[in-house]
């Protein structure tokens, strides 16, 4: 029976690896999978699943006003998943849809994506995906400055955490660093800086 899953993880978590992952293996047994992602992600190139070990997938890039189900359905006959990237920057509308992908195609969707941003509130599409996701998962990655499981985004500019602005910032290494709430509200600025220098290199 096809789910809807969501996996989530803080920045730097391996969320792009994985998706790229699971369509190799998809593929190896000759089954088809749809990637998408957010036309929001431009960091490599809009319409691009890339993870920061250098592996990359074309994917098709997806706009507030697109409309998943019908995407999907023209070529549900080939489809044996649907790989979603960037899922937090979806729709609340965005996510109905995939749920209708799911119960009247029959086709697996797993969508990948942060849950909270850089403040601590849930994306859109994140808490859409809590709601109505039939499994969620975590894909876990360490703390920037300890052994903890990172739970936040902390975002930095000039060197310095950052704890208020705009919901969507689009960056990678230089602007976002995977946290525990220790280290969210009280980062190692020596740390800091040695990070920040070294990603500027």
């Amino acid at each position: 029976m096809a789910q809807l899953f969501f996996r989530y993880g803080a920045m730097a978590s391996g969320k792009s690896i994985e998706i790229l992952k699971v369509a190799h293996n998809y593929e190896i047994q000759n089954r088809h999978v749809l990637l998408l992602t957010s036309a929001l992600d431009d960091r490599t190139q809009i319409g691009a699943i890339a993870s920061r070990i250098g592996m990359q997938r074309e994917a098709i890039a997806i706009h507030d006003e697109d409309n998943l189900y019908d995407l999907v359905q023209t070529q549900a006959n080939d489809i044996a998943a649907v790989l979603i990237d960037e899922a937090q920057f979806m729709t609340k509308a965005q996510v109905l849809q995939l749920t209708q992908v799911v119960d009247e195609l029959q086709i697996a969707v797993m969508a990948y994506g942060l849950k909270n941003d850089a403040f601590n509130q849930l994306f859109p599409g994140s808490e859409a995906l809590l709601l109505y996701a039939d499994k969620i998962e975590e894909v876990k990655t360490l703390c920037s400055f300890c052994t903890r499981k990172a739970t936040m985004n902390l975002r930095v500019s000039g060197g310095q955490p950052v704890y208020a602005g705009a919901q969507i910032q689009v960056g990678g290494d230089e602007a976002y660093m995977p946290v525990c709430r220790l280290h969210y509200n009280h980062p190692d600025m020596a740390a800091l800086a040695h990070r920040i220098s070294a990603v500027n290199e």
